[in-house]
């Protein structure tokens, strides 16, 4: 049974990690600090090691958390329509999230650490585009069985579809081009689904 000292709890939590998202966010993981955290939360940096045993421990606990509260925005394949519709839908609030402020700079930051803690590049990569890619995969395997599409290997067929969906990620990541206009990730993603169909669909 949730007490009010479990709440307190969870609320406090809540809250440093919201603060260090901000605090990762603009000055990067190297940069940032467990004093620079606790300062702007108002407490002192003993608070902050009673929950994260370190920087690298509150840096991981904000990457699962935030790629758990993304994917849950935008996996969601509990849908009988057709194939192509069902993608048009998952690929637009892929690349909403996936060209957002936070998504941008949180890989940004993950790129930058991965050969220094590569532990931290594994659990953004298990927590977000691993969870995806599993969800996508197992929806291709149900769509397969049902004969609407016929991939050899649907966990390929997953990375292949994300990845003609993401052919702008790099120049959005490297700054050379600012987030795409709704208007303009839904006729990416219709490419997509129609590249994807022409190899996949049903014959």
């Amino acid at each position: 049974m949730e007490t009010a000292q479990t709440t307190r709890k969870d609320q406090r939590r809540d809250s440093i990690l919201a603060v260090a998202s901000e605090v990762f966010g603009e000055e990067g993981f190297q940069a940032a600090s467990m004093s620079n955290i606790a300062a702007r939360l108002g407490g002192s940096k003993g608070t902050l090691y009673n929950y994260f045993s370190s920087k690298e421990a509150l840096f991981e606990a904000y990457i699962r958390e935030s790629c758990g509260r993304v994917g849950s925005e935008i996996v969601d394949f509990a849908d009988e329509r057709p194939v192509p519709e069902v993608l048009q839908k998952f690929g637009e609030r892929f690349l909403d999230r996936t060209y957002s402020d936070w998504a941008v700079r949180t890989f940004q930051i993950v790129i930058a650490e991965a050969r220094r803690s590569p532990e931290l590049a594994r659990t953004f990569f298990d927590s977000g585009p691993m969870v995806g890619h599993d969800r996508l995969s197992e929806y291709f395997r149900i769509a397969k069985a049902r004969g609407e599409i016929r991939p050899e290997d649907c966990g390929e067929a997953a990375w292949q579809f994300l990845g003609l969906c993401r052919i702008h990620h790099l120049e959005v990541t490297l700054g050379v081009q600012s987030k795409p206009s709704s208007e303009a990730i839904a006729k990416q993603v219709a490419w997509a689904v129609e590249m994807f169909m022409m190899r996949y669909g049903a014959r």
